[in-house]
C-alpha cells in the first residue's frame, strides 16, 4: 500500500508541487512529452462518457462537470466543455490555471471556478456535479487521502452523477516515482480504495492504441 511506500507525507506532497512548478504550461508538458497521444486519449474518453449520457432513466445530466488535476485545461477544453454547460477546474499549480484562461479561448467563459488546491485538501461542493473527472493525478495522493477525496466526490455528485478515474495502472503492487513524487498502483489496489470510499464501479475499460512503453491506462466510472 502507499503508506508503506510514502515515508514522509509532507515531503511527498511538497516534492510533487515543486516538480509541477518547473513543468512547462503546455499540453506536451502536462503529458511528459507524450502530447501526441492527446487526441487518442480524448476520443476514447468521449466514447466512454457518452455511454452514460444515453443510459435511459439512469443517464447523467449535462449541467456541470469538475476537472480534477486539470493542468492548463486540456480535458476541460476538448472533453468536458463540448459536453457540459459549465465546468470547474482544480489544480495545485497556480501557473497552470493562469495559462488555462488563455488556452481555453472563448469557451473558457463557461468555466465557473478555477480552484488552486491539492486534491487532498479539496472538497467538491455537495450535490453539484454530473461528472467528476480525475485523470492522471491519483498517484499524487496517498491511499487514505485518495479514499477520503473519493468520499467527498461522492457527496459532490448530482442524482445519477458519476466519478471517473482515468490513470496509469501498475502490473502488480505499487511503484514509487521519485522524479515527480507519485505512486502508480495496480488495478486491484485502486479498486479496493474505491470500495473503501463507498463507491462501486459501473464500468471499466483499458485504453487502446497508446505507446507500448508506457503504463497501461484504465478508465473506471463509479458512483
Amino acid at each position: 500500500m502507499t503508506s508503506e511506500v510514502v515515508e514522509n507525507e509532507l515531503e511527498f506532497y511538497s516534492k510533487a508541487e515543486k516538480y509541477w512548478k518547473d513543468v512547462p504550461a503546455t499540453v506536451d508538458g502536462m503529458r511528459g512529452g507524450y502530447g501526441h497521444i492527446s487526441s487518442i486519449d480524448i476520443n476514447s474518453s468521449r466514447k466512454f462518457l457518452q455511454r452514460f449520457m444515453r443510459d435511459g432513466s439512469n443517464r447523467i445530466g449535462t449541467t456541470r462537470a469538475l476537472d480534477c488535476g486539470a493542468g492548463i485545461g486540456r480535458i476541460t477544453k476538448r472533453l468536458l466543455l463540448p459536453l457540459f454547460k459549465t465546468v470547474d477546474m482544480v489544480d495545485v499549480t497556480e501557473d497552470f490555471l493562469t495559462k488555462a484562461k488563455s488556452y481555453l479561448g472563448e469557451e473558457g467563459r463557461r468555466v465557473r471556478n478555477y480552484f488552486c488546491c491539492g486534491l487532498q485538501d479539496f472538497s467538491p461542493e455537495p450535490n453539484t456535479y454530473d461528472v467528476i473527472w480525475i485523470q492522471w493525478v491519483i498517484g499524487h495522493l496517498t491511499d487514505n487521502h485518495l479514499s477520503d477525496f473519493l468520499k467527498r466526490c461522492r457527496a459532490g455528485l448530482r442524482p445519477n452523477g458519476i466519478v471517473v478515474i482515468k490513470d496509469n495502472m501498475a502490473q502488480e503492487g505499487v511503484i514509487m516515482d521519485d522524479v515527480d513524487s507519485s505512486v502508480c498502483r495496480d488495478l486491484d489496489v485502486v479498486r479496493k480504495i474505491i470500495r473503501r470510499a463507498g463507491l462501486y464501479v459501473l464500468a471499466e475499460e483499458r485504453q487502446e492504441n497508446f505507446p507500448d512503453e508506457i503504463y497501461h491506462v484504465y478508465t473506471l466510472a463509479m458512483r
